[in-house]
């Protein structure tokens, strides 16, 4: 049996069942706002480095949750950043001193969180850690930067406390559904946290208000290794990288077997997106297999006899180049490499054509689950969650990064805007890892997969799927999702 528990001087926790075990998680809410000051003790400014998707999602939260107390929040930009005018125009000014230069406001603030990209916060740490103000917490969304430490042999500077809360989505999300919340209570992004370093003994509420403050309706705790190798595996795998490779290895062999563009982008990209996703998110993973006729039922196991065994072998090798820092390194030589020049966009392969026709004619029809894409995106989530789970992480972690992010935050912006323009407009880190990763999940499918699913299913392996503590432990978990789905706008 394990647990994993901690404790709250100012909110009141709850212990959740888990497969082998139980967790204590934080289940959020608006009523929790009131007490914010309390969890924030010491603290009287919030400053907030960088201004991309997260920074620009939490600093605004922050400030909205904290508003009426003694606490202010500003954001910290590089000099010159092309950020600073929509900072400003979503209220962040220099005339009330809440818009300003990232090492002064650094060295004012007494929890600093830092959301600048990557690699620029593993070029410039040393500066923002120079410039922090004795006893200040620093803040953390991505375990990213302890990786960079630790492959380079620095560390955190002493008498400083390490915290992180790390939203199980997209700044978009985290900012839209925080909206929703305001009519519909506990509607958020689910949230990890993290202490890292407490000298204090404040790290955990202060970790807990920031999530309770982003508007997360349930937070479970972790650690910065753990986060960070759940996270940059995730989404090279089943976040972004494999639904690339996916999608575009189906809308290939639907292609080749007669379909016209349109009808091979549904089957495909479609299906992961709509209907797969929203199956997953309301009635759990085994639910996408238990809804299909019988002879649908087939198509789905081989589809998933045959996947899963290249999708694991992937998954793992990701792993295991995030674990001895080979894949964080490639994001700091590409940053190096790149600097400030654009990326390529991936967008330009014959099946993104197809896109805005299929988002035109969703209303004259619902989508059935096309029950062979069914296989393949179900074997490759289960793979993920099985390689998490084999290298010890908690299933908190497992099912948000693994499920819950992918049909809650991701998936749901896909949809709406395609698998194309969702890669082309992440962070860089996630960016880089889609395109490394993507075309390996692609060609492993079309060359290994596809080929085997014309055998017989693995009885087997379903069998381990139908009996898989994954189920349980995404029930659990769905007992805390808020009756409200991300609105895209």
């Amino acid at each position: 049996m394990t647990s994993t528990t901690h404790t709250s001087a100012v909110f009141t926790l709850e212990t959740m069942d888990v497969p082998g075990g139980t967790e204590t998680i934080l289940r959020g809410g608006r009523h929790l706002l009131p007490l914010l000051p309390q969890a924030f003790a010491g603290v009287r400014r919030i400053g907030v480095i960088g201004w991309g998707p997260q920074g620009r999602a939490q600093a605004r939260n922050l400030r909205d949750s904290l508003a009426g107390t003694d606490i202010r929040v500003s954001v910290g930009l590089r000099p010159g950043s092309a950020s600073a005018a929509d900072a400003r125009a979503h209220g962040f000014t220099e005339e009330d001193g809440t818009l300003g230069d990232w090492l002064a406001v650094t060295a004012d603030s007494d929890l600093v969180i830092l959301l600048i990209a990557d690699a620029a916060l593993a070029a410039h740490h040393e500066e923002i850690f120079a410039a922090l103000r004795p006893g200040a917490t620093i803040g953390l969304s991505h375990g990213f930067l302890l990786g960079h430490l630790r492959a380079t042999g620095g560390e955190f500077p002493p008498g400083q406390g390490v915290i992180a809360v790390c939203p199980k989505g997209m700044g978009d999300s985290v900012r839209r559904l925080y909206e929703q919340g305001a009519e519909i209570n506990g509607a958020g992004i689910n949230s990890s946290y993290a202490v890292h370093a407490d000298p204090d003994g404040k790290a955990t509420d202060r970790a807990l208000g920031w999530s309770v403050a982003l508007g997360s309706p349930y937070t479970f705790r972790t650690t910065l290794e753990s986060e960070y190798r759940s996270d940059i595996v995730g989404e090279r795998a089943i976040l972004l990288g494999a639904v690339h490779g996916i999608v575009e290895s189906l809308y290939t062999r639907y292609r080749l077997s007669g379909d016209d563009p349109v009808t091979a982008y549904e089957r495909s990209c479609e299906n992961v997106t709509g209907p797969i996703a929203r199956t997953i998110s309301h009635a759990g993973l085994r639910a996408v297999r238990e809804e299909l006729d019988p002879a649908g039922r087939e198509v789905f196991d081989r589809a998933y006899s045959a996947t899963y065994g290249p999708a694991r072998e992937i998954v793992a090798e990701i792993y295991d180049e995030v674990a001895d820092g080979t894949e964080l390194r490639s994001v700091v030589l590409a940053e190096r490499r790149l600097g400030a020049r654009e990326m390529s966009g991936i967008g330009g392969s014959p099946m993104w054509a197809a896109g805005a026709e299929v988002r035109a004619r969703r209303a004259e029809r619902a989508l059935p689950v096309e029950p062979f894409t069914a296989g393949v995106f179900v074997a490759t989530m289960t793979a993920q969650v099985d390689e998490f789970a084999e290298r010890g992480h908690p299933w908190s972690e497992i099912v948000n990064e693994s499920v819950i992010e992918a049909v809650d935050s991701l998936l749901p912006y896909m949809h709406a805007r395609d698998v194309a323009y969702m890669v082309d407009n992440c962070s860089r880190t996630a960016r880089l890892g889609t395109r490394r990763w993507g075309p390996r999940f692609q060609a492993a499918y079309e060359q290994i997969a596809y080929p085997a699913s014309e055998l017989p299913p693995n009885e087997a392996l379903l069998a381990a799927f139908d009996t898989h503590p994954l189920h349980e432990a995404l029930a659990a978990a769905a007992k805390l999702r808020p009756s409200v789905d991300i609105s895209v706008v």
